[in-house]
């Protein structure tokens, strides 16, 4: 589903103007799944950091520069002279997972022009530097902090969230392509995979509360996801600091 929007919003379908938001889906469905093979081996002693780099490498870099070849052909017989030198620097940006950086300095995702086919890869650009730094982060807290591990990371996730809040108040562009401002959404997923909110207790035993916690979620994936693709394109990159700040 989150795959099928950012595809409905770059064809321009008008009922799916809020589309892109399916990135944020994608952030924290990676942040779960990476994250719960992290912690996997950290609880097994088998983690490495050479190893986790090994296979992101071997999973990512293939079909990256599978797609990055195709795209170049395409432009090389499209673009123009002066358009196929930001395409060759925008590559180039790719290639080193840092297009966010270049598209940042260069353009509004939202205006983008037509000729800069790779600005679809700041979103890997972004994953991919949260993932070369934070097992680090991990492996030295594990070291130094082997039992505050959950609390560095919810130190970390709300350090993330203030920022972004606060900076797309000043620069929406900022907030959008800055690793630091998106990390919370993927940290959001290592939340999620710590089952962070598995021992939630009301009154008493919680017995009602952990019952109706479950419905209660679903009916709001189901109620306000799709009021909220819908909704106004240019007020849909606040979606990530609303949507925390109302149901947190």
């Amino acid at each position: 589903m989150a795959i099928l929007g950012v595809l409905a919003w770059h064809l321009n379908l008008s009922q799916m103007s809020g589309g892109f938001v399916g990135v944020d889906v994608f952030f924290v469905i990676s942040g779960y799944l990476i994250s719960s093979i992290i912690f996997a081996e950290i609880a097994e002693s088998q983690f490495s950091v050479v190893r986790f780099y090994e296979r992101r490498i071997r999973r990512i870099f293939p079909a990256l520069f599978g797609m990055l070849l195709a795209v170049s052909a395409f432009a090389v017989y499209c673009l123009l002279p002066t358009d196929l030198v930001a395409y060759c620097k925008s590559l180039l940006a790719a290639t080193f997972s840092a297009s966010n950086f270049w598209f940042w300095k260069q353009s509004d995702y939202f205006d983008s022009p037509l000729s800069s086919p790779l600005i679809h890869t700041w979103s890997l650009a972004v994953e991919e530097q949260f993932y070369i730094l934070f097992p680090i982060f991990l492996v030295i807290t594990r070291r130094f902090f082997p039992r505050k591990l959950r609390t560095a990371v919810i130190i970390l996730f709300i350090v993330s969230l203030l920022s972004s809040g606060v900076i797309v108040h000043f620069n929406r562009m900022t907030a959008f392509y800055m690793p630091y401002t998106r990390a919370w959404e993927l940290l959001m997923g290592t939340l999620l995979s710590l089952k962070l909110f598995r021992d939630c207790r009301a009154y008493g035993n919680g017995t009602w509360f952990r019952q109706l916690a479950p419905s209660w979620s679903y009916t709001q994936c189901c109620v306000t996801l799709p009021r909220r693709l819908f909704q106004d394109s240019q007020h849909l990159y606040l979606l990530r600091v609303r949507f925390d700040y109302r149901y947190r």
